[in-house]
């Protein structure tokens, strides 16, 4: 991670916190449990050390993902949330989709916040956040951690006072360095990697309860 990347995550850390002590005297927290579908990965290519010439496609497989947001309720009216998701999946070589380089979890830990444009009981919205992508493969390679940001628009109705439901879809950018390498261990890194962002998408659904 950047000194730059560092510096912008500490920057949304700042206003999560200030929208956080603005409004909580009148806030009202909840928890969000939801479940889905990610699908892309992609957006970089990789070679190894012995053919550092020949680069392939990385693909990260589609598989389901689970998650969770904390957050609390603004005026706007949206809210600002901590959210946590994780796919387990692995990773292939795009142009030979049996070649399964390794098996591993990515997780997404992001401070976000949600807009919403309420008609009635129907909430449409849309959200942004910023934090960090972990990404752990199996074996004995080296766990992977970068800056990312996202960006989603959804849908959530309004069951009782204290309980929708929702759905939504949600993209991530993953910034990597393009100089750097992918699983490495003690004595060397796996891959080289050439390009700047990894993309991945979301589809979740998952219930809301007020407290």
């Amino acid at each position: 991670m950047t000194v730059t990347h560092i510096s912008t995550l500490l920057t949304c850390s700042i206003l999560a916190t200030s929208i956080f002590s603005a409004s909580i005297a009148k806030a009202e927290i909840y928890i969000a449990p939801f479940a889905g579908y990610s699908f892309g990965g992609n957006g970089l290519e990789i070679s190894n050390d012995e053919s550092e010439d020949s680069y392939s496609r990385l693909n990260i497989s589609e598989t389901e993902n689970f998650g969770l947001m904390l957050g609390m309720k603004t005026n706007d009216p949206g809210n600002v949330h901590l959210l946590y998701s994780r796919q387990t999946t692995d990773l292939r070589n795009k142009a030979l989709s049996t070649d399964v380089i390794a098996e591993l979890d990515v997780n997404y830990l992001h401070l976000g916040g949600t807009l919403y444009f309420p008609s009635g009981q129907l909430k449409p919205y849309i959200t942004a956040s910023a934090g960090v992508t972990h990404i752990r493969p199996n074996g004995l390679y080296s766990n992977e951690t970068h800056f990312s940001m996202g960006v989603g628009a959804g849908v959530a109705y309004e069951l009782m006072s204290n309980l929708s439901v929702f759905a939504d879809v949600r993209g991530y950018a993953t910034f990597m360095d393009s100089n750097g390498g992918l699983f490495c261990n003690e004595a060397s890194c796996v891959f080289k990697i050439q390009g700047d962002l990894m993309w991945q998408g979301q589809a979740n659904i998952g219930f809301e309860v007020s407290f």
